[in-house]
């Protein structure tokens, strides 16, 4: 990459994060009348389908629907969203809207091994090291019994990590595989209309669905407006794998994180132990751990970005 391209990649990432770390206080939000998890991802599938098919339509760009076309949306659909916000809505429940942002800025410490897994990448001591930083600043937030503990249940900390695993496997399988001859805005598309029909029958059996009839609430509105944030910040993280690859993009955890804590702090005026402080110290150490070596890194994104993202 030329230094022209880094400079618009950062300024682009600083964009993606700000706007990821805004939906974590409106998840809060989202949950605070007893909204369930799978109606509230229903509405974000069918608002996202919706919202994605109007930008297509005026692009005249039409959504192929061939069976590898629906098996890319189908895998997408499931670990990009159905999952991943499945878990935080139910975490979030439970988990200030802080910690949920500083979970995230795992998901470079998990996208390593997932690499190695899948021959994306080759092993370091180095970035092992940043990924035991990262989880003992987990552990941190769990530790019971310190005069600094926050006192967070360990099973929806352990929960809401399934966030950030899922978000580390989608960008190493988009780097590996592309997305097919589609590019961000097809294949946002193409994940919300199949997440959205998968959900339906679901979100019907379980009684959860939500009643869109106005007059909206609050909670209504935040699931609205995250809903239409997700879908650009998502698409905008897709195009950013293409062209940058998954090693630069998923540096976008150490901006959720920051910016999450901030809206968490002008939105919910949430406050929070020393003990939080530490652990992001700890996970930002890992963090810069984690990174490969620059080469290593320009090498990663060269060979991703003939993409078709």
């Amino acid at each position: 990459m030329t230094r022209g391209q880094i400079a618009f990649y950062t300024a682009f990432l600083a964009v993606l994060g700000a706007g990821w770390g805004f939906t974590q206080p409106l998840t809060k939000i989202s949950v605070s009348t007893g909204y369930q998890h799978f109606g509230l991802v229903f509405w974000q599938m069918v608002i996202g389908a919706v919202f994605m098919t109007a930008i297509n339509a005026a692009r005249r760009k039409p959504l192929p629907f061939g069976p590898r076309y629906l098996r890319l949306y189908l895998i997408l659909a499931v670990i990009g969203t159905v999952l991943p916000n499945s878990a935080s809505y139910q975490a979030a429940i439970w988990l200030p809207s802080g910690v949920l942002s500083l979970l995230l800025s795992l998901v470079p410490m998990f996208a390593f091994p997932v690499a190695l897994a899948m021959g994306l990448d080759h092993f370091s001591f180095r970035r092992l090291g940043g990924l035991a930083c990262g989880l003992a600043g987990v552990l941190l937030l769990v530790a019971p019994g310190t005069a600094m503990s926050m006192n967070l249940p360990v099973i929806w900390i352990l929960i809401g990590l399934i966030a950030g695993l899922c978000y580390a496997f989608e960008g190493n399988i988009i780097a590996k595989w592309g997305t097919l001859d589609l590019d961000a805005f097809q294949v946002l598309q193409g994940a919300s209309l199949i997440g959205a029909v998968l959900l339906l029958p679901v979100t019907l059996m379980t009684g959860q669905f939500i009643d869109p009839t106005p007059p909206w609430d609050l909670p209504q509105w935040a699931l609205v407006v995250s809903a239409l944030v997700h879908v650009v910040v998502y698409a905008g993280y897709m195009w950013l794998v293409g062209r940058a690859g998954s090693v630069f993009a998923v540096q976008v955890s150490y901006l959720v994180t920051g910016f999450g804590l901030i809206w968490a702090k002008i939105i919910l005026s949430e406050t929070y132990a020393p003990t939080l402080w530490i652990a992001l110290a700890m996970m930002f150490a890992g963090l810069y751990l984690v990174q490969p070596r620059p080469k290593a890194a320009l090498a990663q994104a060269a060979a991703i970005g003939d993409t078709d993202l």
